[in-house]
């Protein structure tokens, strides 16, 4: 009986250590997380009528990393006509999109002025977490500003590494409760580090089931503050040698523009997005925007050699911006010049 009431004091204890733990790191780091509210375009279909076009409204989480820089996830800011950031103590500041990888699910922004006395939090080694290490994430799920929750990593999925930015993957499984609006916060260790960026949930009822992931720091810290490759702000697909044919694209792939960022690097050069949607190939798409078919003298295809050439065409943006593209567009092929 002894032994069993000494069990329960010090499990009592290691939770009172826990809850206190979070609570003192919460206050320190919390002041760091922001809450962005987008606006984007959206094509509306209506039964019996055209396509139209309107503005949607999106929610997100994110943290920042300098007075002006911060981190969240892509699909939050990926075609943004605007963003505004607001912060725990309610002020809001415009921003843009500086980088964006959308497989990754990780993008940079930056907000239109510093912001003054900025709390800020670092990012940690995602290398060094174990499966049953302790995490918590704090962000805006449905909006409630400055939510916590706390779990466990429960896995990691990785893609194979590749000289291609544009498809390189890794994410962190964790049991800590993650919902709508709190894409793009931070995961944090215990330590108060960042080492991951929350991405999405695997769920059938459309709730939190237990399955979240959480993209990983060290894939931020490589992507989006080591490369200098710009946001190029357009909701891409990659069309499959069958929907090629369909589409009557004069060879086997081509990216197909479903979305555009009028502020962005296409939206400048006046790359045109879809305005119709259709079943292709068991894909809902827009069609009816431009079709990239070659980006400089590369042409689209799904080899790895054209995708070598792309990611090096991509980090050298930084040092020699202008280029052109060779688009299909109404059945005619269109270049595009940066």
């Amino acid at each position: 009986m002894k032994k069993l009431i000494l069990v329960l004091v010090s499990l009592t204890i290691i939770q009172n250590l826990h809850s206190q733990d979070l609570s003192e790191l919460y206050a320190e780091v919390n002041p760091a997380v922001v809450v962005l509210f987008t606006s984007e375009k959206k094509v509306l279909k209506v039964k019996g009528q055209a396509s139209q076009t309107v503005r949607e409204n999106g929610l997100g989480s994110g943290f920042m990393i300098s007075d002006r820089l911060l981190i969240t996830a892509a699909h939050v800011v990926s075609v943004s006509e605007t963003i505004n950031v607001r912060f725990a103590d309610g002020e809001v500041i415009p921003a843009s999109v500086v980088r964006s990888y959308s497989e990754a699910d990780i993008a940079l922004v930056k907000l239109l002025r510093p912001r003054m006395n900025a709390k800020t939090v670092k990012l940690g080694n995602s290398n060094d977490l174990k499966i049953g290490q302790r995490i918590f994430v704090v962000g805006a799920p449905f909006g409630l500003f400055s939510s916590l929750s706390s779990g466990y990593v429960s896995g990691f999925r990785r893609s194979a590494l590749s000289g291609n930015p544009f498809n390189t993957t890794e994410y962190i499984q964790t049991d800590a409760a993650i919902n709508q609006g709190n894409s793009g916060g931070p995961m944090f260790n215990l330590n108060g580090e960042v080492v991951g960026i929350v991405s999405h949930i695997t769920t059938q009822s459309g709730g939190f089931e237990g399955i979240g992931y959480a993209s990983s720091s060290n894939l931020a810290q490589k992507l989006l503050i080591d490369t200098n490759i710009p946001w190029f702000g357009a909701d891409i697909h990659t069309l499959t040698p069958l929907q090629a044919k369909l589409l009557n694209v004069p060879q086997e792939h081509g990216l197909l523009i479903q979305r555009v960022a009028s502020n962005s690097v296409f939206g400048k050069m006046g790359v045109l997005g879809g305005d119709t949607e259709v079943e292709l190939g068991n894909e809902t798409l827009l069609i009816g925007g431009d079709i990239i078919l070659k980006i400089n003298d590369i042409q689209i295809q799904l080899t790895q050699a054209s995708l070598d050439k792309l990611a090096k065409f991509a980090e050298g943006l930084s040092s020699n911006p202008k280029f052109e593209m060779t688009v299909l567009r109404g059945g005619k092929l269109v270049v595009l010049k940066n």
